[in-house]
C-alpha cells in the first residue's frame, strides 16, 4: 500500500530508489531471455531531474504495455507556484502537460521495433473537456505523470537494447520536453491557465446571480459530426437576445457578452433543425470547462445540471417516485419502487427523484428522449382517461413545484406540445441557430387559450435514507457480510486486497463490467471520455464493499467516495498501482453508476 507522499524508494514493493545506471545493468542482464524475466525490472529509479517507476510488467508483448509513471519535483520543473495553487489553474496545466506530453510520444511511438505492443509509447488522449485525471497529478511537492511503454520483444525473447533506446533516448527527450518550463511556450501555458480562471469565475457569476448558464456571444455550438466533438467549420457563432444579454467582467479576458439564463423553467422551441438540441447539447456538456478552440470555452452551466431522459429497461432500487407515480392497479408501493425492467416514464420519474438526492439545481430535457405520457397529458385525454385511472402526475404539473419548493431549475427543449408555455419563465425560440427571446409574445398569446389543467396533489421531496442491500449472489462472491475496511486492512487470506479480485471491464462510454455484472450507462449523456467510465468502475467496486453490510444509505456511501477522491486521490481505489487511464467523474455521474447497478 503506497501513502500520499510517501518517499518513492518505498514504493513498488519497498524497493530501494536505484539510479539509472543500474536499470541500465538490470535491462542488459536479461536480453535475450523469456519476456517474463523483464517483471524483475519493477522499481525506482532516479534519471538526474526526473524519477523513473516501473510499476507494472505486462505478461508477454501481445498484452497491455506495461505501465510507468514519472515524478519531476517542482523546482526542477521551474512552474511558478501560482499555477497549481488553486485547483482551477492545477487542473487547467495538467491537463495542458498531458497533451504536451501525448505529442511528443507520437514522434518516437514504434520508432523501437519488435513484435506485438513493442515499442508503444502512449497515455491519455484528451478530448475537448478539461478533466482531472490520473494521467498527470500535481502536489504540492512535485508533478506525476503516468503512461503505458510497450516492452520490445522478438516473439516472446526479450529485446532489452530497443527498450534501452525507450527509457534512456526516447522517454527523458519527451519528459524534458514536456514537464519543464523553460522548454515550454510560456504564454500558451499561462493562456491555458488563464482561461480556466475565466471559466471558474463564470461559474461563480452563475452562482451568485442566480442564473442556470451562459452562454458568450461567438460560440461555436455545433459539432463536426456525431462522431467528432470538434467545432463545425462555418457554422453560426451565437448571439444573445438583447433581452437577456450580460456583460460579465473577467479578470484576465476582461469584458465578455452573451446569453445568460435565469433559474426556473425555460423553454427552448423552434422547428425542426432550428438548433434547439444543439443549444441544449452545448448546455448539458458545459458542466466542463473546455479548451481553447472549442467553440464552448465560454458555455458555463451549473456544474451540478443534470440531463433527464426515459430509459426503458433500466433497473430501479428502492426509489420514492411517489411524487410522479402512484396507486398502481397491482398494489405495488411507489414510495420505495424497485424494478428490474422500467418502463420509459417510470425510468424518467426515478431520474429526478435520483437527480434531487444526487445534489443537481438544474435539469436539462429534451422531449425527444422523453416519455411523452410522463411529460404532458393534454385536456382531451384527461376528459377521456379521468385522473383516477391515470396513476402518472406529469412532470408538467411538478416543474413548478420543482423549482419553487425544492430549487431545481428545468430548461427544456419542446416541439410538440405548448402546455409548457404557460409554466416558462423564459421561452426561447432558436430560429436558424439564432435564439430570440420571445417571451413576452407567448405570455400575450397565453391569455387567448385555455391553460391546462394542473391538479397535482402536494408536493414533498423524498427523504433520501436507501439502504442497499445486495442481492445474495453478491454477497457470497464478496465472502459474506464483511464491511469494506480500507486499503491495507481488507486482505484476503493469500495477503492481497479483496476489491483487487473483483474483475473489470470496461466498453467505451457505453458499460462497464463489474465481476461479469454489466452496468450500462450509454444513456448517461453527461460523461464525456471513457476514462470517466474506467473510474466508475473503480469507484463502484469499492462502493459495493461500502454498501455491503446494509448499515450505509446511497447518500453516505457516494459521498464517503467522493470525499475519499477528492481528499486522498486515486490511490484507495486501485490495487496495487495507480493506473493510467482514469477520469474524474462528477458526483452526478457516480450516483447514476451505482442506481444503475443490478448486483
Amino acid at each position: 500500500m503506497q501513502l500520499r507522499g510517501q518517499d518513492p524508494a518505498e514504493r513498488n514493493g519497498n524497493h530501494p530508489m536505484k539510479s539509472s545506471s543500474e536499470l541500465r545493468t538490470l535491462l542488459r542482464s536479461v536480453d535475450h531471455k523469456s519476456y517474463p524475466a523483464y517483471k524483475s525490472l519493477a522499481g525506482t529509479y532516479q534519471f538526474g531531474n526526473f524519477v523513473l517507476s516501473i510499476d507494472h510488467v505486462q505478461g508477454d508483448p501481445f498484452a497491455s504495455p506495461s505501465s510507468l509513471h514519472v515524478e519531476i519535483l517542482h523546482k526542477d520543473a521551474g512552474f511558478p507556484a501560482a499555477y497549481y495553487e488553486k485547483k482551477p489553474a492545477r487542473v487547467a496545466l495538467c491537463d495542458y502537460l498531458t497533451r504536451r506530453f501525448s505529442s511528443q510520444f507520437e514522434d518516437y511511438n514504434f520508432k523501437a521495433k519488435g513484435s506485438g505492443k513493442s515499442g508503444l509509447l502512449s497515455i491519455t488522449r484528451c478530448g475537448q473537456e478539461v478533466l482531472e485525471r490520473s494521467a498527470c497529478e500535481i502536489s504540492s511537492q512535485k508533478i506525476t505523470s503516468r503512461f503505458h511503454v510497450g516492452f520490445p520483444a522478438f516473439g516472446r525473447t526479450i529485446n532489452a537494447g530497443e527498450l534501452e533506446k525507450i527509457l534512456f533516448e526516447f522517454l527523458p527527450r519527451c519528459v524534458e520536453n514536456s514537464f519543464f518550463c523553460k522548454k515550454l511556450d510560456s504564454k500558451k501555458v499561462e493562456q491555458a491557465i488563464f482561461l480556466s480562471e475565466d471559466q471558474e469565475f463564470i461559474r461563480n457569476y452563475l452562482k451568485e446571480h442566480a442564473l442556470s448558464a451562459f452562454v458568450a456571444n461567438g460560440s461555436i455550438l455545433p459539432r463536426k459530426s456525431g462522431v467528432s466533438d470538434l467545432p463545425m467549420k462555418e457554422s453560426v457563432p451565437f448571439v444573445s437576445p438583447a433581452s437577456l444579454e450580460q456583460t460579465i467582467l473577467l479578470p484576465h479576458r476582461g469584458e465578455i457578452k452573451g446569453m445568460a439564463i435565469r433559474q426556473g423553467i425555460t423553454l427552448i422551441v423552434g422547428g425542426g433543425y432550428h438548433g434547439k438540441s444543439t443549444l441544449l447539447e452545448a448546455l448539458q456538456m458545459g458542466v466542463y470547462n473546455h479548451i481553447a478552440g472549442d467553440g464552448r470555452e465560454y458555455v458555463i452551466t451549473d456544474d451540478t445540471a443534470l440531463k433527464l431522459r426515459a430509459e426503458d429497461g433500466r433497473s430501479i432500487r428502492q426509489v420514492d417516485i411517489s411524487l410522479f407515480i402512484k396507486d398502481l392497479p397491482n398494489k405495488k408501493d411507489t414510495c420505495c419502487f424497485s424494478t428490474e425492467d422500467a418502463s420509459g416514464s417510470t425510468s424518467q420519474a426515478a431520474g429526478v427523484i435520483e437527480g434531487i438526492e444526487a445534489g443537481a439545481g438544474l435539469f436539462l430535457i429534451d422531449e425527444d428522449t422523453s416519455a411523452t405520457n410522463f411529460m404532458v397529458r393534454d385536456e382531451f385525454m384527461q376528459q377521456v382517461i379521468s385522473r383516477e385511472k391515470e396513476p402518472i402526475t406529469p412532470f408538467l404539473e411538478r416543474a413548478r413545484d420543482l423549482y419553487e419548493k425544492a430549487g431545481v431549475s428545468t430548461i427544456l427543449v419542446a416541439g410538440s406540445s405548448g402546455a409548457f408555455f404557460y409554466i416558462a419563465d423564459t421561452i426561447l425560440q432558436m430560429d436558424c441557430y439564432r435564439p430570440i427571446d420571445i417571451t413576452h409574445q407567448v405570455k400575450a398569446l397565453c391569455k387567448d387559450h385555455t391553460a391546462p389543467r394542473i391538479q397535482a396533489p402536494d408536493f414533498k421531496v423524498p427523504d433520501f435514507n436507501r439502504a442497499l442491500t445486495p442481492s445474495q449472489r453478491r454477497k457470497s462472491q464478496s465472502g459474506g457480510d464483511r464491511g469494506y475496511r480500507g486499503r491495507g486492512n481488507d486482505q484476503n487470506r493469500s495477503g492481497g486486497n479483496r476489491h483487487e479480485h473483483m474483475k473489470i471491464k470496461t466498453f467505451g462510454r457505453d458499460s462497464f463490467s463489474l465481476d461479469k455484472e454489466s452496468v450500462d450507462l450509454r444513456y448517461v449523456e453527461q460523461l464525456a471520455d471513457s476514462e470517466q467510465m474506467n473510474a466508475l468502475a473503480h469507484l463502484l467496486r469499492c462502493g459495493v464493499e461500502q454498501v455491503m453490510d446494509g448499515k450505509r444509505t446511497v447518500r453516505q456511501t457516494i459521498q464517503w467516495l467522493s470525499d475519499t477522491l477528492e481528499k486522498k486521490g486515486w490511490e484507495p481505489f486501485c490495487s496495487s498501482y495507480v493506473p493510467c487511464g482514469l477520469a474524474k467523474p462528477r458526483i452526478q455521474e457516480i450516483y447514476a453508476c451505482l442506481n444503475r447497478y443490478r448486483g
